[in-house]
């Protein structure tokens, strides 16, 4: 592909560690890690959920010494996943969870990672779905909610200056939507712009943006285009765009029907990756993380050169060689 004046000539593909899979095994990690290695995997995104880093809202500093041993043996770009449950909206134990992002922060910054994941605040979090309804939350309250997320990332951010925090938009729920100022992109961008500060920008999460579309009826393609100059992070997967109840958590009873949060792998689903990608790869400085769920952990690789065909089509991207990168290679 040519290059071209403002075009970001290295975009690194990468993987999630699942944190299911992992477990809170550092074999498993390390032997996942060799895998992405091995397949050309140019970054890596690590869940700190998944390797029982933080306890009780503190960082475990025996274990971070241990998986960034494990880390720095490996030539990747590493990102941050917060953990999931994390909601700086949280009404019961709002301490409890400043302190864990802020212990996710420090994780990051250990392992020499710019950027951290949290997904955007839950005015109902999907923990409380059973004894709530989606139609409970007053507008009063959700405003004062945002508020308070708000305040409290621009704490973080300017604590943090190094770490960018990026927020992900969130997938819609049957019943319980709207849950999450995040299923609607443009009460996502309201926030980060209301926070305004640098290092507070939006991970663009391409199957949830799908979903959202289809529940909310808007284009996918215009939305990413509505926020591309806020996007700092990606993660890429598939799905069909169908909304599912929160208990539906199966996937072999959801996909035959195109419903849920497949995570699937590129191009075994119907979003149209190219062209939201196309909206903001010409001056993207971020990853592209897949974010495949641990049944299709076979076909990363598969993923991988499935997304790589798509970058090449888009005449204004541009892609990391794949073809050349090893171990030993550099960002």
């Amino acid at each position: 592909m040519q290059d071209r004046k403002g075009e970001n000539p290295l975009v690194p593909i990468g993987s999630k560690i699942d944190e299911l899979r992992i477990d809170g095994n550092l074999k498993a990690l390390e032997k996942d890690l060799e895998e992405f290695a091995r397949i050309g995997l140019a970054a890596v995104e690590i869940p700190v959920h998944g390797l029982d880093l933080i306890k009780s809202g503190f960082l475990d500093d025996k274990r971070v010494k241990e998986v960034e041993q494990i880390l720095k043996t490996f030539d990747f770009v590493y990102s941050v996943h917060s953990p999931n449950p994390l909601n700086l909206m949280d009404q019961w134990n709002p301490e409890l969870h400043f302190s864990v992002f802020k212990a996710s922060l420090e994780f990051a910054s250990a392992i020499g990672s710019g950027i951290l994941v949290y997904h955007a605040g839950r005015f109902i979090p999907e923990e409380t779905f059973p004894i709530q309804n989606g139609h409970s939350i007053k507008r009063l309250l959700a405003r004062r909610l945002m508020e308070i997320e708000k305040e409290q990332l621009i704490l973080l951010s300017e604590e943090y200056p190094h770490i960018t925090l990026c927020i992900e938009n969130a997938r819609p729920y049957l019943y319980h939507s709207p849950y999450c100022y995040g299923e609607q992109i443009e009460l996502l961008k309201m926030q980060v712009e209301a926070i305004g500060r640098p290092n507070v920008r939006i991970n663009l999460d391409v199957g949830h943006l799908y979903m959202a579309s289809h529940f909310y009826g808007f284009d996918p393609v215009e939305a990413a285009h509505d926020i591309s100059s806020l996007i700092s992070h990606t993660h890429i997967h598939d799905n069909f765009g169908g909304a599912i109840y929160y208990h539906e958590k199966i996937q072999t009873h959801q996909i035959p029907f195109g419903r849920g949060d497949a995570h699937m792998p590129v191009g075994w689903g119907k979003i149209p990756i190219a062209q939201i990608l196309k909206t903001y790869l010409e001056t993207y400085k971020g990853m592209l993380i897949m974010e495949l769920r641990n049944r299709y952990f076979l076909h990363t690789q598969e993923s991988k050169e499935n997304l790589k065909e798509l970058l090449n089509g888009i005449p204004t991207g541009k892609v990391r060689k794949i073809e050349s990168l090893g171990t030993g290679d550099g960002i």
